[in-house]
């Protein structure tokens, strides 16, 4: 996909964050675009947002919970209708919530995999048929760097964003030769309203192994996206440190275990020494 003036976007988890910031580009860019998300009220001020930067842009608003699949198979098949199927799915939708696996209630684990994992699939699901049918397409699901290399504090996140890994590599090999593209972005930490909602719940611990890495901006992160869907590439890193930690890991494999080890054995001690010194 070369370019997306006159295409149709849809964007899950459009009203804000790395799928505004692409609905932004997509718009400078001729496309339309189809914001998805379950706040009403957060998709109308994104369209006003849009608009104001491209009062001729085309963008129309589809309000559903991406974790409830009868829910998103009817919305859909109302899209499907109206507007016929989109040339470029990006699966944006996602949240985030850290914490020691001990710490995590159950619910929080069925939340990450309901909204990161299966709302990847319930999208996906309602409107590959039809791209199929139109014979082209192109998919992005949004992983994160969890999704290839998860550290403390991420048992839940981390697990489903690798699951969105693995769905991701099995779908490309099934719809490749059948005219549709899938891309898979593993973003690192996004200024985002999700991180700051994110940085509340963090163990110090997974704070200090975060702490020496940058903060891209969602801009920054979809300018990388159109360009990895241009050049056609299966896997985006959006960053320089991403595509260095991602070359690291595969180059390593479980030899970047005793690395991790040693950061998590600093980190714990850093934090020991900060709580020593408040009680004192």
């Amino acid at each position: 996909m070369q370019t997306f003036n006159g295409r149709l976007a849809l964007i899950t988890g459009g009203s804000s964050g790395i799928g505004l910031a692409l609905a932004h580009r997509l718009l400078a860019e001729g496309a339309r675009v189809a914001l998805l998300a379950r706040d009403g009220q957060k998709l109308d001020q994104a369209r006003a947002r849009l608009l104001a930067s491209f009062p001729q842009g085309e963008v129309s608003l589809w309000r559903a919970d991406v974790a409830n699949a009868p829910q998103v198979t009817t919305v859909l098949q109302t899209l499907l209708e109206q507007l016929g199927a989109p040339d470029l799915l990006v699966n944006s939708a996602g949240v985030a919530r850290p914490g020691r696996f001990e710490d995590l209630p159950l619910d929080v684990f069925d939340q990450m995999i309901a909204v990161n994992y299966l709302g990847t699939v319930y999208v996906t699901k309602a409107l590959v048929p039809a791209m199929l049918e139109r014979g082209s397409g192109h998919i992005v699901n949004i992983s994160s760097v969890a999704g290839f290399l998860n550290i403390y504090g991420y048992t839940a996140y981390g697990a489903s964003k690798f699951a969105v890994r693995g769905f991701s590599d099995a779908l490309r090999m099934e719809l490749k030769p059948r005219g549709i593209g899938v891309s898979l972005v593993f973003p690192p930490d996004t200024d985002t309203p999700q991180l700051a909602y994110e940085n509340q719940f963090k163990p110090e611990v997974t704070r200090a192994l975060a702490g020496s890495a940058g903060v891209l901006s969602p801009d920054a992160v979809a300018q990388e996206i159109l360009r990895g869907i241009r050049r056609g590439a299966y896997v985006i890193l959006p960053g320089f440190e991403t595509k260095v930690i991602y070359l690291l890991s595969r180059l390593l494999g479980a030899g970047v275990n005793p690395i991790l080890d040693a950061m998590v054995r600093n980190a714990l001690q850093k934090t020991r020494a900060n709580q020593n010194l408040h009680r004192s």
